[in-house]
């Protein structure tokens, strides 16, 4: 297992030989729209992966194609497999200041997601370590095993002052990666012991594994969960998230965690103009019959890099409809892949995003999930007793 060092250890990982085919190439091939083609991976290689394509992120220089070596032999391509590193983390808690979020701070366990969601705002960060929002995303990702360690200490320093932190806004905390890994499940620990609040998002059957945590959590009025669910069509889950758990598995989720006593909330995001859209009230419904107590939106995003890995999905699996998706993202948004203005780049504007707006509110007031969330405690918060550590004399 190799190490990651600092903040943004860069790493680039190259599978196979390639050829450098142009310099400056940046991000503006993005910006452009251009054919992600040259780029493309074969099928068998990238089984039950998303992104069709590996493209070099916004910050590289250099662009890397593969290219035929003249020779005309069958030959078998190796399969994309996950790997992962290790990382030392300066800083566990990140903070923000974005006016169009409920919470002030957070912790991500992981970097990149092997549920390899197509439409995951988070991509494009992949591209701070050198890496790619699209195949790499899914399959070289990165775990902070002292994320744990590091949370201790931040809650003991003197200065902290204690607010609920959201875990896993970014990349899902409960991906398969944490069945070896345990990161999150140790952070919950430090929060439990520390009696600190915490809201998580998941999609991720691996959460009911903590139901021990949680519902001690629960009991103390220190965690609620929101748990993503995109579409009850098992065919279109298995093409855009394909290595998430199925609807099905997700509903069950939900009504484990509800009978469990955890405060839990369906998240029907995003919602993809064209695609799930008609789906939203089949959505609630289900959640509120598996117990769901409350329930949030979000509208489809596709931030940097996620827009033309976005589009080259859709030309692959659904190609009838992918003018009539693009050009109602494009309406919500003055006419572009993405506006990320505060307060618009969650839900967009214009007359359809009102229309999901007032569908979504009006189902939700019927099956009784407009209600807020319970808040979370915070007056029981404890600081950690970390041991101090002492200086060599020599």
């Amino acid at each position: 297992m190799n190490n990651l060092h600092g903040d943004h250890g860069a790493v680039v990982f190259v599978l196979y030989l390639f050829q450098i085919w142009g310099m400056d190439k940046g991000f503006q091939g993005f910006r452009a729209g251009q054919d992600l083609a040259a780029h493309r991976l074969d099928d068998r290689q990238r089984r039950g992966r998303a992104a069709a394509s590996n493209r070099a992120g916004r910050f590289e220089r250099q662009e890397r194609v593969a290219e035929s070596d003249g020779w005309d032999l069958e030959e078998a391509l190796p399969v994309l497999r996950t790997e992962v590193r290790h990382e030392r983390l300066r800083r566990v808690i990140t903070y923000n200041r974005a006016p169009d979020l409920p919470f002030d701070r957070s912790i991500n366990p992981y970097r990149g997601c092997e549920h390899g969601c197509i439409y995951c705002f988070a991509r494009p960060t992949h591209a701070w370590l050198g890496l790619s929002a699209g195949l790499d995303f899914e399959t070289r990702l990165v775990a902070r095993p002292g994320a744990a360690a590091g949370l201790e200490r931040e809650l003991a320093a003197p200065g902290y002052r204690v607010a609920p932190i959201a875990l896993g806004t970014n990349t899902d905390p409960y991906q398969p990666l944490e069945q070896r890994e345990g990161v999150t499940r140790a952070l919950l620990l430090v929060l439990l012991r520390s009696r600190h609040p915490v809201a998580i998002v998941t999609k991720g059957r691996l959460i009911l594994r903590d139901l021990d945590l949680l519902q001690e959590m629960a009991e103390l009025g220190l965690v609620r969960v929101g748990i993503s669910l995109t579409t009850l069509d098992p065919a279109l889950s298995r093409r855009m998230e394909p290595r998430a758990p199925a609807p099905a598995k997700r509903l069950q989720v939900i009504r484990a965690l509800a009978e469990a006593g955890i405060p839990v909330r369906v998240m029907t995001s995003p919602i993809i103009p064209g695609l799930t859209d008609h789906e939203v009230e089949a959505l609630l419904q289900a959640a509120a019959d598996a117990g769901a107590q409350a329930a949030s939106w979000v509208m489809l995003r596709l931030p940097l890099e996620v827009a033309p890995l976005f589009r080259d999905w859709l030309a692959e699996h659904y190609p009838d409809r992918a003018g009539r998706v693009m050009r109602r993202v494009r309406e919500m948004h003055g006419g572009k892949d993405y506006e990320a203005k505060w307060g618009l780049r969650m839900r967009g504007s214009g007359a359809y995003a009102e229309m999901i707006a007032q569908r979504f509110a009006t189902c939700a007031r019927r099956l009784g999930l407009d209600r807020p969330q319970p808040g979370l405690r915070c007056d029981l918060f404890r600081a950690p007793e970390v041991a101090a550590r002492q200086l060599p004399l020599f």
